[in-house]
């Protein structure tokens, strides 16, 4: 099949289809803005589960313990690496004043925030809510230290939403009619 329509046609077609299916040039709403930050009310596990010493790799599984008194939305949760710190606790670079999450290449994650900061949606599990006092499935987070740095520690934040209260269901049954007054025999 020879393609007869000049490049612009086309281009100006694939536009006009894009916009029209919803892949428009504006920017798609930020995940985040349904979600409330949970960050000290829901800690974050992580538990090093890997490392790769020739490439400096470092695998983690990240999950979350819903310690609020409220059921948490289970596929509405995501972490983001906040920062990397070294072993004094800082999370910049010494002499270059640049942070220590730059240097690092992270690997698999789910999208960037605003801020260009790595985020991981948490597996929703069996149950649609992480109820109180459960912890979530993990998330795998990988971790690739371009600078072999001796020791680091990943900090996340949490974000996601709370179960609203399920509303009282309303007991409106019919009105029933008021009874007829007994009819009197005459």
């Amino acid at each position: 099949m020879i393609c007869t329509k000049p490049p612009f046609t086309l281009l100006a077609g694939l536009a006009l289809f894009a916009t029209a299916i919803g892949y428009g040039t504006d920017s798609p709403a930020s995940p985040f803005e349904q979600l409330t930050d949970l960050t000290g009310k829901v800690p974050v596990i992580v538990t090093l589960t890997g490392r790769d010493n020739f490439t400096s790799e470092y695998r983690y599984d990240v999950s979350v313990r819903n310690l609020t008194a409220d059921p948490l939305i289970a596929d509405s949760l995501i972490i983001v690496l906040d920062k990397i710190t070294n072993l004094a606790g800082e999370d910049r670079e010494a002499l270059k004043s640049e942070t220590l999450l730059s240097r690092f290449d992270v690997l698999g994650q789910d999208g960037e925030t605003d801020e260009g900061k790595p985020f991981f949606r948490i597996p929703a599990g069996p149950a649609p809510d992480l109820l109180p006092h459960t912890d979530s499935p993990p998330a795998s987070v990988r971790l690739r230290n371009r600078d072999y740095l001796a020791v680091f520690t990943p900090s996340f934040r949490i974000f996601g939403q709370k179960r609203p209260p399920a509303e009282p269901k309303k007991t409106d049954a019919p009105v029933a009619p008021a009874p007829a007054p007994p009819s009197q025999p005459q």
